[in-house]
């Protein structure tokens, strides 16, 4: 068998993806690179590989050294459409990159916080012990500062150990929203990975915060008052 023009050489592909040719056979071995009728084998030791292996390569290369993914999964992951995957990685990385230079850029110091809200510094260190606050030494994000906000709005208004509420109460609102945040994601992925560019896609995720929220405030608002009318119960006729 003849092999197409612009094949390459083990050694050829072991240069331009930087692995060496020993670690490509192991990929090849644990059927990571697709299957064997993309290689043409010309001799017994001869074969020619697609150029589309260097960038599945990096692409696993990536998996494994910023994952830190096993193979196993990341053989799942690449297996009916490594360009697909390809992109969803580069959404996700994207959207981390930007997210995390956003808080970074926009942190404040434990000071200042204390100064701005009239939040117990006992309060602050119990959230973060369970993780609802996650300061770094530069201070909060801005995520950090909404939520002692709020909670600083909640104690003013009543809402405090007095009466029987404690930081243990936003645990209640964290595991709720999770798994409804796992399969937000895992929609929202699916969807923009496989219909739109990688620079759209972003656009789309980081638009959608604000309206996201404000979504989230309205249906919550709407589900208390008619909890609340249940409770009440039938007014008599």
């Amino acid at each position: 068998m003849t092999p197409a023009v612009g094949m390459l050489k083990m050694s050829e592909l072991a240069e331009r993806s930087g692995v060496s040719s020993g670690t490509i056979k192991h990929y090849l071995r644990e059927g990571l690179l697709g299957g064997r009728d993309e290689v043409v084998r010309t001799s017994r030791n001869m074969a020619y590989y697609p150029q589309e292996f260097v960038e599945r390569i990096h692409l696993i290369r990536r998996l494994q050294e910023k994952r830190f993914m096993p193979l196993r999964l990341i053989r799942v992951l690449v297996a009916d459409d490594p360009e697909r995957a390809a992109r969803l990685i580069e959404i996700e990385d994207r959207i981390l990159d930007r997210a995390i230079a956003a808080g970074e850029g926009s942190r404040v110091s434990r000071a200042q916080v204390r100064r701005d809200h009239d939040v117990p510094h006992n309060v602050l260190e119990r959230l973060e012990e369970l993780g609802v606050l996650t300061p770094n030494a530069r201070g909060y994000d801005a995520d950090d500062v909404k939520i002692i906000g709020a909670i600083g709005r909640f104690r003013a208004g009543g809402y405090d150990e007095a009466i029987g509420f404690t930081v243990y109460d936003t645990l209640r609102y964290r595991e709720a929203l999770e798994p409804l945040v796992e399969e937000e994601v895992r929609v929202l992925l699916d969807r923009l990975a496989g219909e739109v560019d990688v620079e759209r896609a972003v656009e789309i995720l980081t638009a959608r915060a604000e309206p996201l929220r404000d979504l989230i405030g309205a249906i919550h608002s709407k589900l208390l008052m008619a909890a609340v009318r249940r409770q009440r119960g039938p007014r008599p006729a």
